[in-house]
């Protein structure tokens, strides 16, 4: 017998939980489901059946080495170039650009604590949504 046991949070360790939250509310589009007043945690909910939440956990260190375990988003529409330019707006910034000259590759950008995502080639551009 085959036995799951689904992703129910990812969880981010956060200096700031509620700041952390907001930023990647801004990136995914999850909406604040809840948290807790005084800032020791908050959790975002993509609002769909067994897609799981993210939840930021406020710890009293920084950041200080590469992620070991990093998300990669993959814009539904639109451009993986204005995806990025958009992200930049809301405090993110590149660490690494992976693009190629014949438009393929990633861009591996940091949010506003520094934790590592990648942004790929949008469902658009893969040619997996139409245009």
């Amino acid at each position: 017998m085959a036995y799951l046991n689904p992703v129910r949070h990812i969880t981010f360790d956060a200096r700031d939980s509620h700041a952390l939250a907001r930023f990647w509310s801004g990136l995914t589009g999850y909406a604040l489901e809840d948290s807790e007043p005084d800032g020791e945690w908050a959790l975002l909910s993509s609002g769909q059946p067994g897609v799981p939440g993210l939840l930021f956990l406020r710890v009293p260190d920084d950041k200080a080495v590469k992620n070991r375990l990093h998300l990669d988003i993959q814009p539904p529409s639109g451009t993986r170039d204005a995806e990025v330019e958009r992200l930049l707006g809301l405090g993110a910034r590149v660490v690494d650009d992976r693009r190629t000259e014949d438009g393929l590759g990633w861009v591996v950008m940091a949010d506003v604590e520094g934790n590592e995502f990648c942004v790929e080639r949008s469902a658009v551009e893969r040619g997996l949504v139409p245009a």
